[in-house]
């Protein structure tokens, strides 16, 4: 190569490093202090934190907002992709020190990019949400370049797994992407999430809240349901995100992946029934029964916080990744409640997109009654449980604990909505109402024109339970395969699995179906 052509590569490349370090810097170091004086990390350090050491690979570096005048290197977002445990996964970062993360046209092009290279490659997209929402400069443009992200978000919902993490701010239309995701977590002290900020609400409506009280992540964990896991800070969250993608297959053209364990898959689990109270009215905590199960008493539930009185999570038996459904009878009885069958709905769909088979424990009395839950919709979203377990074609075990009663017994994935195998424990007893509530009913004016209503009343109790507060009349119905020894039920829950591992199911031709939202 000449003197002279070699002088000019090194100028032009040392132009091209000078360029980088300038994106790199991000929006400098006195915002560098801030971001960390906050408790967060920058951009660049939260995809050190997610991703494989060294695995990073940028594209878009040096992509410029429309306006020249913005200072904004890196148009505030970093962008690529790397690996999680040797796996591809895409990713962007909004740069908060870089105009407040604000997303502009060309920000949101470089999102909508690696979002369509993912899809592309059938790889999992995790967002690392840090944003002030919408740059007010580019006006309509910004507007426009959320609408771009928002259709792809809805057009390649399981297709490939969308995980989102909120780390900072979250504001205005920025909230809706995160949402239309498969998960969102949220740092505990950095992240709010809200369509109009404290100052807004104050003067419209005259209310005084403070931005935790709002849109932190306490609130959506425990009363909005917007997010599904919490952790302390940004590094606990990027670590979790890390674990939940372990459950997820890289595409729906793909089965999750497995887990290696030494955890027998015929071990006897006496400890899963010694939990359970025998009294059918008394609480026991569910989620220690099914850690008895699984391998290695491993359970990631997901959002532990909101509707307690139904647990779902992901977990593995045998090797293999499920996804768990069980009522918790230490919350309202585990009864089911438009938030618990919110939550289970789109836990259980969820899971039937990315080929996760579904576990269900269930131990249920019914629907919770009153008027607040009939007003507000019961029937409308406890309808959304049966259409999920209904339109569900993952293989589905389902394991009678102890009570399944009325509409319930058909929402927790009975047999008539699909479920492939019912098993149930000799503590189980399948009816449609209890025996105390069945002999009020059917027995009434026996129970008072008796001299000793109380007396008849207890009798005709005890006669209904023999007859029908048990598993076996449904079993003889063939409605349950199998009454199973407690102890026995990872060797028969794993057993199960492997048989419906091949399992296929056609569907009649439709565009799509029309869930009762």
């Amino acid at each position: 190569m000449r003197d002279d052509t070699l002088a000019w590569m090194n100028e032009l490349t040392a132009e091209m490093e000078e360029r980088r370090k300038r994106v790199h810097r991000g929006g400098g170091e006195a915002r560098t202090a801030r971001q960390h004086a906050a408790g967060k990390l920058t951009a660049r350090e939260r995809l050190d934190a997610l991703l494989d050491p060294g695995s990073f690979v940028e594209l878009g570096t040096f992509v410029e907002a429309r306006d020249p005048e913005l200072n904004a290197p890196g148009e505030g977002v970093v962008t690529g992709y790397g690996t999680v445990d040797g796996r591809t996964v895409f990713v962007f970062a909004q740069d908060f020190t870089v105009l407040g993360g604000s997303l502009g046209k060309m920000h949101a092009a470089k999102i909508v990019r690696v979002m369509d290279q993912a899809v592309r490659v059938g790889a999992p997209i995790v967002g690392l949400n840090d944003s002030a929402g919408a740059r007010i400069q580019e006006g309509v443009d910004a507007l426009s370049g959320y609408g771009e992200v928002f259709a792809r978000n809805a057009i390649y919902s399981g297709v490939v797994p969308q995980i989102s993490a909120v780390l900072g701010p979250c504001a205005g239309g920025a909230v809706y992407s995160p949402a239309l995701t498969d998960f969102v977590l949220m740092a505990r002290d950095s992240a709010y999430m809200f369509i109009t900020g404290p100052e807004v609400i104050k003067s419209v409506t005259k209310e005084d809240v403070t931005f935790a009280e709002l849109g932190g992540a306490e609130v959506h964990a425990r009363r909005s349901g917007v997010a599904h896991l919490v952790e302390d800070d940004d590094r606990a969250v990027l670590a979790r995100v890390r674990e939940l993608l372990g459950y997820l297959p890289s595409s729906a053209r793909e089965r999750p992946p497995a887990r290696a364990t030494r955890d027998p898959v015929d071990r006897r689990v006496p400890e899963a029934a010694a939990r359970v109270h025998p009294d059918p009215r008394r609480p026991y905590p569910m989620r220690e029964v099914i850690k008895t199960i699984v391998d290695d008493g491993r359970f990631l539930e997901i959002q532990p916080d909101f509707a307690r009185n139904i647990v779902i999570g992901f977990a593995h038996v045998g090797g293999r990744a499920v996804g768990i459904v069980a009522n918790d009878p230490s919350h309202l009885a585990g009864t089911l409640t438009i938030d618990a069958s919110d939550k289970a709905a789109r836990f259980v769909r969820t899971c039937d997109a990315f080929h996760v088979p579904v576990v269900t424990f269930v131990d249920v009395t019914g629907f919770l009654p009153g008027v607040a839950q009939e007003h507000a919709g019961i029937i409308r979203h406890g309808a959304k449980m049966l259409y999920a377990y209904a339109e569900a074609t993952v293989p589905k075990v389902t394991v009678i604990v102890r009570k399944s009663y009325g509409g319930a017994y058909l929402a927790m994935s009975s047999q008539d909505l699909g479920a492939d195998v019912v098993l149930a424990w000799p503590t189980a007893a399948v009816a449609v109402m209890g025996a105390d509530g069945a002999a009020n009913v059917l027995h009434k004016k026996q129970i008072e024109s008796s001299p000793d209503p109380a007396a008849t009343r207890a009798r005709l109790v005890e006669a209904y339970r023999r007859e029908h507060d048990h598993p076996f009349r449904a079993a003889a119905r063939g409605y349950v395969d199998d009454v199973i020894d407690p102890a026995d039920t990872r060797r028969h829950v794993a057993r199960h699995l492997a048989m419906l591992e091949g399992k296929t199911v056609e569907r009649p031709y439709r565009k799509h179906g029309n869930v009762p939202l």
